[in-house]
């Protein structure tokens, strides 16, 4: 599904350049759970808006679905990110001025499904992550770990083929994180490919492979013995 070589990434002002990724050379398979883990400033997010079509590096290749998109305008990125990517983020990135229902509904609404169509598919998805009863409640009404519960929902909305998740769990106490991280599970155990950011090394338990970076390039990689359940 993903496959980057030699990628690089720099950030130039006038007086600093800084190399935030170097020669990343990293595939990602179809169904697979992948864990990206390191110290503060390696590259991580970086790496992951790129593998997100919300970036271009600045040099190397990027293959997304067996096609090379490193030199994409951000049109062609918006246009291929919208209908093969969800995101769940660390700090939930919800409307405070739209419902639960209206959150979700979004990424329905950038595809220009029809009402009915759209109607179907986010009460299916509110259903299944337990969020009926508070589908008009607005995100200042609800705990976090509620809220987070709204992102993944709207992330898995559309069905896309690959969510991206950064530090899902970075915002939330322990038993919410470890709700959230159910939900990652089952959705990976229904064949949708994750990609997650942590600094939880108990957490990146649960993905298949853990890939750390350092400094801007894969330093190791290990693949877990088994993996975990809640």
């Amino acid at each position: 599904m993903i496959e980057t070589k030699n990628l690089r990434k720099l950030y130039t002002t006038d007086e600093v350049e800084t190399t935030a990724l170097n020669k990343v050379n990293l595939k990602v398979n179809e169904g697979e759970f992948v864990a990206i883990m390191g110290p503060s400033g390696c590259g991580k997010s970086t790496l992951l808006n790129i593998l997100g079509l919300l970036d271009n590096p600045t040099d190397g290749e990027f293959y997304f679905l067996d096609t090379e998109v490193s030199k994409y305008t951000e049109k062609q990125r918006a246009h291929l990110r919208k209908k093969n990517i969800g995101f769940v983020f660390q700090s939930f990135n919800l409307i405070d001025e739209l419902t639960v229902y209206e959150n979700v509904e979004l990424p329905l609404l950038y595809l220009k499904m029809p009402a009915s169509e759209r109607k179907q598919k986010v009460s299916h998805v509110l259903e299944r992550m337990q969020l009926i009863p508070r589908k008009n409640h607005f995100p200042q009404q609800l705990s976090g770990g509620q809220q987070q519960r709204v992102a993944v929902a709207r992330a898995i909305v559309s069905e896309p083929k690959l969510i991206l998740a950064d530090e899902p769990t970075g915002n939330l106490d322990s038993a919410n994180g470890e709700e959230v991280m159910r939900l990652v599970t089952q959705l990976h155990e229904a064949g949708t490919t994750i990609i997650m950011v942590t600094h939880s090394p108990a957490y990146a338990e649960f993905a298949q492979r853990v890939v750390h970076l350092f400094d801007g390039h894969i330093v190791t990689e290990n693949i877990n013995s088994k993996e975990f359940h809640i």
